[in-house]
């Protein structure tokens, strides 16, 4: 019997062992930065991509007072309710005093200054596939902003997903720089695809996820449930129970105006990224247009 105990636990400590070791932040190399020095124009076009204030200002900021990236709004999820923190360039309470090394840690792996993982409800699984310069242009636009003092309130999160170590095993099966789809070499669908895999982060809300918050890619952007808790996020594929029917001129529309072929108005949380998407080029507008009408169209479950 005693045998058997020291096996166990022998066998217990090597497990924790493994899990610590497998669950560390990873970080990017610092000579990756070495010939970036930011620039402010490009950044701001990369913040309207990201949405940074979609999630960031305040919750009843309009307009310009949305630079004010002073957080505060609720996340509700089945893993608890995230609040987005400041973010605004104070170096008390925001990122002011952040390198840029580590604020492009937190953006593309997830890991805050002092080591802890970030929750997934900052979407990194997504920004990950951002290129490093186009982050480094945001950090330098996002210095620009004004400095907001209001403390980062705590996320409201119960065991066991109040402790963050564990988040990275969840990164290990999840975070990853890879397309998601493979697609021809052509230079506009490309660039379609980067700004709806990566900066847009569309497939954050429109992908269903799996029990335990993974996307579901056999489901890419087929729709899912509600964030915000009421109704359902559209499956945006071309298939016909998505936007099957819609043109590419008019998903541009759409993207500028925040209007439908059919004349209806968006609405809920997309008001906000509608903000942001009427800030892009027409020429990202159509390369994102093009790229959702070639993925695979999957029936609205």
């Amino acid at each position: 019997m005693r045998t058997a105990f020291k096996g166990i636990f022998t066998l217990g400590i090597i497990a924790c062992g493994l899990g610590w070791f497998l669950s560390a932040p990873s970080y990017l190399a610092p000579n990756d930065f070495s010939e970036l020095s930011g620039d402010v124009a490009n950044g701001e076009q990369v913040f309207h991509q990201s949405g940074c204030a979609s999630c960031h200002a305040a919750p009843t900021a309009v307009g310009e007072a949305k630079k004010l990236l002073t957080g505060g709004q609720h996340f509700k999820t089945d893993f608890g309710t995230f609040i987005a923190p400041n973010i605004s360039s104070s170096s008390i309470h925001g990122i002011g005093a952040w390198s840029v090394l580590e604020f492009t840690n937190a953006v593309q792996k997830g890991v805050s200054p002092d080591g802890r993982h970030y929750y997934p409800a900052f979407p990194y699984t997504s920004y990950v596939r951002m290129k490093t310069a186009d982050v480094v242009d945001l950090y330098a636009y996002m210095k620009t902003l004004p400095a907001s003092e209001t403390p980062s309130q705590t996320h409201q999160t119960s065991f066991p997903f109040n402790i963050r170590r564990g988040l990275g095993l969840w990164k290990q099966l999840y975070l990853n720089d890879a397309p998601v789809l493979s697609i021809s070499n052509d230079t506009e669908l490309e660039r379609g695809q980067y700004l709806v895999e990566g900066a847009g982060h569309c497939s954050e809300c429109h992908t269903p996820r799996n029990p335990i918050g993974g996307l579901k890619k056999d489901m890419w952007l087929a729709g899912g449930p509600n964030p915000d808790g009421d109704g359902k996020i559209p499956n945006i594929t071309p298939d016909g129970t998505g936007i099957g029917s819609w043109s590419e001129s008019e998903i541009v529309d759409y993207l500028k105006t925040g209007f439908t072929p059919e004349f209806d108005s968006v609405g809920g949380s997309m008001v906000a990224v509608i903000e942001n998407t009427s800030r892009l080029p027409d020429a990202d507008l159509s390369a994102i247009a093009k790229y959702l009408k070639s993925v695979p169209a999957i029936p609205t479950q």
